[in-house]
């Protein structure tokens, strides 16, 4: 399908327009979780291990139900009365071992945070009371926490397992070592990248109410996929999907970090049954710190070969990754590991390929799924080896990028690493991101600057990023995780119109998105469409928010079911007029000729007449106004975008601070909805970027503490260190839809982390040093400049 038809008469796609619930939400008319109440209703609190890894026994709770307020002390005996454990398994991983979990721990605790028992009260503050008279003995047993010893260490994660290796996979093409043993060059990069996590304003909350009486449950939460919720919650307490409801009401970020099942909102759905009461849990942010899902923790060695007449060869990857105590459920932590190794080698031809990926357990929270998935791992290594690359072969990096892009006369083209190159344009975006920096101007200024003794860096990084994940993503591994979304748009007689979808809205604009297309679609004036997200009773089964999917799949379907409307109207308006459909068209809400662009009723007329005088119509006409348009995409497992990240830094030769002074992002997203959520979307994420190049790490002490529970602990950028970020586009149309959008949202996450360490040491560079660490300390850049020999990072 081509892409070129869509939204021509209009013009409200391609328009940068706010968020529609922006004057609600900045006048303090938000609706979070916790901002509901229900009749009733009891808060939960729970007492957590503090130790990494123990055998235990709960000694004592009678105390604690006598503490005031108290309405129950419930343990995993309690919860598991209705509510079983869950395990993360692979259809198409089978050897992939992580235990089951529960929603308090049975007997042994395997990461700090872990909750082991609930107290329910008619206050957050007497279920802590309560909490503090539990009487626990624990018993420790040694807690695996590096990556290094989970490898090659003799304690156990999980007690009894045969060692810590959760999963193994291994791919080569058949020519790599050939490859090597004959190239002209070959380069190496190690790469540790330490935890981190999202940190969204809004912390994990959920509110659940269980109905005895029709064995029903509603629930509302602080959630990315308001149907996944709904269908797990079912199945581990043992209820008919339809009676059970998901409400997400406004999100305050989610990132990926709320697309996961947690032990804490299983245990208030469990609650709600047990006591026939409403239960409430709200993390508070220490908590949320210690048992939201991290990521990025790997440590990866690479090698790129390189022959005689500069173009990569081949490419060898070893990836170890941390899980944490158990893989994620239910779409598993080695998603982020097999994400990586698919995005290796990024932008460039390069025909051979080796991997291996090895996934180890730890006495740590789990790793999950987090803002564009594995894809800063493999940009990072990627880009490093093309900067050693160029350094080998004493050229320009630039040179050297271009030379090794995948042209667009050579797609579609599958790379080895197993992503489908297609629709993008990685020659456009360098090239219009030198223009956009000023490079050639840059270049000679940062020689100037380094005469006067400054210590600046350029620092370049090309990426794709594989978005919008179709059916096979998941189904082909027998996880429930639905690529599919639907739109219902329905118009009532004064010819304004609702939409429901099950898209879900986490800040990033969707609602809006989703209003400019279907207003397009229609012809409508965008302030007659409402859109409507984040309840599973008011739209059928669909994916929510996760991998970019919003414009790409929802906004798809959302285009069809306009149109569908659209026929209907025009339809109905020709009959009336007595003209043919073809003659007529809908603009900004008026039935106009063509020929003449004279307008001959208004919607809200045609509507009016449909709705209450269908008596007037001609015999045999039923126009529908509500129609509903469903599906994914058939094609391409993952929609690849492409682009080029660029950051100038400076470093401070007494302290080894980084500052970032300048950063550039040129990205091609396909069809571009709204320019100014995109663009916002993209800032946004080159923040989350730098932050994890320069800041963000949930770090643990040996014996598996975690030391990161506050933001004291665990440094976020903040608005004053950050630069100012340009961002321009160029626009190649996904050539397998109408509208021709792909995902946008991570983009901004994907390569600043490496933009920044190119550039950090290509500022290092003529001190002979370089670092190899995200974040990147100001210990290790200090040691690199050779100011701090033999101090640890």
């Amino acid at each position: 399908m081509s892409s070129n038809g869509a939204g021509k008469a209009a013009g409200y796609i391609g328009k940068g327009m706010p968020r529609a619930a922006t004057r609600r939400l900045v006048s303090g008319r938000g609706r979070y979780v916790d901002d509901i109440s229900l009749k009733g209703e009891l808060h939960a609190a729970f007492l957590r291990s503090p130790r990494p890894h123990a055998s235990f026994k709960i000694l004592e709770t009678t105390e604690a139900k006598a503490v005031d307020g108290v309405i129950a002390v419930l343990t995993v005996e309690d919860i598991e009365t209705v509510c079983g454990p869950w395990q993360c398994t692979l259809a198409n991983a089978p050897n992939l071992f992580s235990p089951p979990q529960r929603p308090l721990a049975l007997q042994r605790v395997v990461f700090q945070g872990e909750p082991i028992a609930m107290v329910v009260a008619m206050s957050r503050a007497q279920a802590e009371d309560g909490l503090e008279r539990i009487v626990v003995e624990y018993d420790d047993l040694p807690a695996v926490t590096s990556i290094e010893d989970a490898i090659a260490g003799e304690a156990r994660t999980h007690a009894g397992a045969p060692s810590n290796l959760a999963l193994e996979y291994v791919q080569s093409t058949s020519g790599v070592e050939l490859a090597f043993d004959k190239a002209a060059h070959v380069v190496h990069q190690r790469l540790k990248f330490n935890r981190k996590t999202g940190v969204p304003l809004e912390p994990r909350g959920i509110l659940a109410s269980y109905d005895p009486a029709d064995d029903a449950m509603l629930v509302h939460a602080s959630h990315q996929m308001p149907h996944q919720l709904q269908l797990i919650i079912a199945d581990l307490l043992d209820m008919q999907l339809n009676k059970v409801r998901v409400i997400c009401p406004d999100v305050g970020g989610g990132f990926g970090i709320k697309m996961h099942i947690y032990p804490e909102e299983m245990a208030v759905c469990a609650a709600t049954k047990i006591l026939g009461r409403p239960v409430k849990y709200v993390a508070d942010r220490i908590e949320s710190m210690l048992s939201d899902v991290h990521a990025r923790e790997h440590v990866v060695e690479a090698s790129m070969a390189i022959d005689s007449d500069g173009r990569i060869s081949a490419l060898k990857v070893d990836d170890i990754q941390g899980l944490g105590a158990y893989s994620v459920y239910p779409r598993s932590s080695t998603a982020e590991g097999f994400s990586a190794l698919r995005a290796m080698g990024g932008a460039y031809k390069i025909e051979q390929f080796s991997a291996r990926l090895r996934s180890v357990l730890q006495n740590k929270v789990m790793t999950g799924q987090y803002r564009s998935v594995g894809h800063p791992v493999a940009v990072a290594i990627t880009e490093a080896l093309i900067e050693q690359g160029a350094r080998a072969r004493g050229e320009s990096s630039i040179v050297f990028r271009k030379r090794n892009f995948v042209k667009a006369s050579e797609m579609p083209w599958v790379s080895p690493a197993g992503g489908r190159m297609i629709d993008l344009s990685h020659y456009e975006c360098l090239d219009k991101l030198l223009i956009l920096s000023g490079h050639a101007e840059l270049e000679r200024q940062i020689t100037v600057w380094r005469e006067q003794g400054r210590v600046v860096g350029f620092g370049l990084a090309s990426f794709v990023e594989f978005t919008a994940t179709g059916a096979e993503g998941y189904g082909r591994a027998g996880v429930l995780v639905s690529s599919q979304d639907t739109v219902i748009v329905a118009m009532d007689p004064t010819g304004m119109v609702t939409v429901q979808s099950s898209a879900a809205e986490i800040g990033q604009g969707i609602q809006q998105g989703l209003a400019q297309i279907i207003a397009d679609a229609v012809g409508l004036p965008i302030v007659s469409i409402r859109v409507n997200l984040g309840d599973t009773q008011a739209s059928p089964h669909g994916g929510g928010a996760w991998s970019s999917r919003g414009a790409a799949i929802t906004g798809e379907v959302a285009w069809q079911a306009g149109r569908k409307l659209r026929a209907e109207l025009l339809s109905a308006a020709a009959a009336i007029l007595q003209t043919e459909a073809e003659q007529l068209d809908l603009v900004e809400g008026d039935v106009i000729e063509k020929p003449s662009g004279r307008a001959r009723m208004t919607v809200a007329e045609l509507s009016e007449m449909i709705q209450f005088r269908p008596y007037d119509l001609p015999e045999g006409l039923r126009p529908q106004l509500t129609v509903a348009h469903g599906g994914g995409r058939g094609g391409d497992t993952f929609l690849p975008t492409n682009g080029v990240q660029a950051a100038l830094v400076e470093i401070d030769k007494m302290s080894g601070k980084v500052v970032v002074l300048k950063h550039w992002v040129v990205e091609d997203c396909g069809r571009v909805i709204n320019p100014l959520l995109v663009d916002e979307q993209i800032r946004g994420g080159v923040v989350q970027g730098i932050g994890e190049a320069l800041y963000e790490h949930c770090r643990y002490t040996e014996d598996g503490q975690f030391a990161s529970g506050t933001l004291a602990d665990y440094l976020l950028p903040m608005a004053a260190d950050m630069p100012d970020v340009s961002v321009a586009h160029v626009e190649t149309p996904y050539s397998g839809s109408v509208l021709g959008a792909k995902g946008a949202g991570e983009a901004g996450a994907c390569a600043a982390p490496a933009a920044i360490l190119n550039a950090v040491n290509a500022a290092l560079a003529p001190f002979g040093g370089s670092v190899d660490t995200l974040p990147i300390s100001p210990v290790a850049v200090l040691r690199a400049m050779g100011a701090l020999q033999g101090v640890a990072a």
